[in-house]
């Protein structure tokens, strides 16, 4: 694999491509034919003086759509901070080049699927949550980077990292990897001692997707909207950290989107759930050790035959690593009650006290290891799971903080405004880059999040929030979930193809019902407004149009499948 540079310059010629790294002592050009696709390392004296020059601030990979080849580099990026003495960037701006100079070789429907393409790359591309780093590995917790051997230490980037949260695998050839997750990094102060406060929330690209098209698990049992959450903090020269994960519940189920408000969820009848699930675990504990599972989903309603089956295979798997506790976040917070979140963060606190956390000291040595972790889960994992996964680490970062002697004997963190104030606004940012990725909005409850309470304003934003999900799950997710395909190679373009699933033509109800309702609603308003001759007369009219527009709007709902905008690429029967 390739070196990772901090900067470089994309020279280009109407035969080829060259990559130059600009770091000081480098005289590496990576040289693409634009023909063959062919790779090559070259020097700097092979570009030719005619090329055109411009700088770049990294290469994302290269990806095959209709008109044939294409690279993806980053033109703009923005540093976040230094982890452990390393820079952390972030992504903000992008370009997809094509190798061929031109598309007059594609008709006029493969430049039309090819302009589709190229504008799902740019959807998936400018959802907020590009990082990398080119000297520091991002994909591993310090827990997990302490415990490796020295051949691992001798690894390139590339191909130590863990590809779970490698999100352009699939566009990589000799490039460096982008991370899809939330970095937040903050310089803090408590009694005149300064430290490093991080949160790094790794985005899981197996089984990704949007909110109602991707939940449960697939076959290698990998949770959908899996996201590890580490906090870190350093002071003096040492080092702590706290890891959590969030994913969605982890058996065979579906929540199609349907018209309805809250499409009702299905749990598969047909497939084996124990295979799946007892692979999940089974890595979960290799990965992060004794499991406790922390279910905040409704025990009434929709929601109530999930958590059963749940709590009915941890029982059938009778692994002794794995607790489940079921905690019905609405029904406790219930009437603005959000002080009763305690009691969950009571019933834990033995279990989190004996998970503890990573500690290394000024010298490296460990002093103590991360023994488990928490997985929570709501039906989405965003917002009553970013909630609790906030109260859980305050408590672990209460302790490491007295461990360290920033914090005095008896001192609370709640009492430290200034830095409570950080802390409170950074898991919500957490939470609303978490819930954009996955939802299409900002998170819920976020107000909770900044100010440690429920607030009207706070409810208004929420009821705001929840009509563009409404919007964007029935009427733009299809997309979105075809752009996360195609970003990750679970769909690839094929140019000898002369059509692609992009051009499935709609069923006539798609095109008719809608036009039908729309005129008799509109019929049914100018009869009141221009009334007839007498009142019997109006009323009948209004009537015959009002009962036109219900009878159809109820036909639209009942048929409301065909109406959502629908995954195209990837068949309905894998995201199931």
């Amino acid at each position: 694999t390739a070196s990772c540079y901090k900067s470089q310059r994309w020279h280009t010629t109407s035969e080829k491509f060259y990559i130059e790294a600009c770091d000081h002592g480098s005289t590496d050009v990576l040289t693409i034919d634009r023909v063959s696709m062919e790779m090559t390392l070259t020097v700097r004296r092979d570009i030719p003086p005619s090329a055109v020059t411009q700088p770049i601030c990294g290469v994302m990979g290269t990806i095959r759509l209709v008109a044939g080849m294409y690279l993806v580099v980053i033109t703009k990026k923005k540093k976040v901070g230094d982890l452990l003495g390393h820079a952390v960037w972030k992504a903000l701006d992008f370009d997809v080049i094509s190798y061929k100079k031109t598309v007059l070789h594609l008709t006029d429907n493969q430049m039309q699927d090819n302009k589709a393409f190229l504008s799902m790359m740019n959807s998936v591309l400018h959802t907020d949550g590009f990082y990398f780093a080119t000297d520091y590995d991002l994909t591993h917790t310090l827990q997990r980077l302490a415990n490796t051997s020295p051949e691992f230490q001798e690894m390139s980037l590339l191909e130590r990292a863990d590809q779970r949260f490698v999100w352009n695998g699939h566009l990589l050839r000799e490039f460096i990897a982008q991370y899809h997750s939330v970095i937040t990094m903050k310089s803090c102060c408590i009694n005149g001692k300064v430290f490093e406060w991080n949160i790094i929330s790794r985005r899981s690209c197996f089984r990704a997707g949007v909110r109602y098209y991707v939940r449960g698990i697939d076959s290698e049992g990998h949770a959908a909207n899996f996201v590890e959450t580490e906090q870190i903090v350093q002071y003096n020269g040492s080092k702590a950290s706290f890891v959590q994960t969030r994913g969605s519940i982890p058996f065979y189920w579906s929540q199609r989107p349907n018209l309805k408000y809250k499409p009702k969820p299905q749990i598969s009848k047909t497939i084996n759930h124990m295979d799946g699930f007892q692979r999940h675990f089974d890595s979960q504990i290799i990965l992060y050790g004794r499991q406790v599972i922390l279910n905040l989903i409704n025990q009434k309603g929709s929601e109530k035959p999930l958590e059963l089956a749940f709590d009915k295979m941890v029982t059938s798997l009778g692994n002794s690593m794995i607790k489940y506790v079921a905690f019905d976040f609405h029904k406790e917070c219930s009437r603005m009650r959000w002080h009763r979140l305690q009691i969950l963060v009571d019933m834990v606190a033995e279990m989190q006290d004996e998970f503890g956390y990573f500690l290394v000291d000024v010298d490296g040595k460990v002093l103590l290891q991360q023994e488990g972790t928490f997985r929570s889960n709501c039906m989405d994992c965003l917002d009553r799971t970013n909630v609790i996964q906030s109260l859980l680490a305050r408590r672990s970062l209460q302790s490491q903080l007295q461990r360290m002697g920033v914090l005095h004997m008896g001192q609370q963190i709640e009492d430290q405004a200034d830095f409570e104030k950080i802390y409170k606004n950074a898991w919500a940012d957490n939470a609303n880059a978490c819930a954009k990725q996955y939802a299409g909005t900002g998170a819920l409850k976020t107000d909770f999040t900044r100010t440690g309470k429920r607030t009207q304003w706070g409810l208004l934003m929420d009821g705001w929030n929840s009509m563009i999900r409404y919007y964007k799950n029935n009427f733009s997710d299809g997309f979105r979930q075809d752009s996360i395909d195609l970003f990750l190679g679970n769909y690839a373009v094929d140019e000898a193809d002369l059509t692609t699933p992009l051009r499935e033509p709609k069923d006539w109800k798609f095109l008719t019902l809608p036009i039908i309702m729309v005129v008799a609603f509109s019929m049914c308003i100018i009869c009141l407004l221009m009334a007839g001759d007498t009142w019997t007369e109006t009323l009948a009219y209004v009537l015959f149009w009002g009962t036109a527009s219900v009878v159809t709007a109820g036909v639209i709902l009942f048929n409301g499948r065909d109406f959502v905008d629908a995954p195209k690429l990837v068949q309905k029967e894998k995201l199931d």
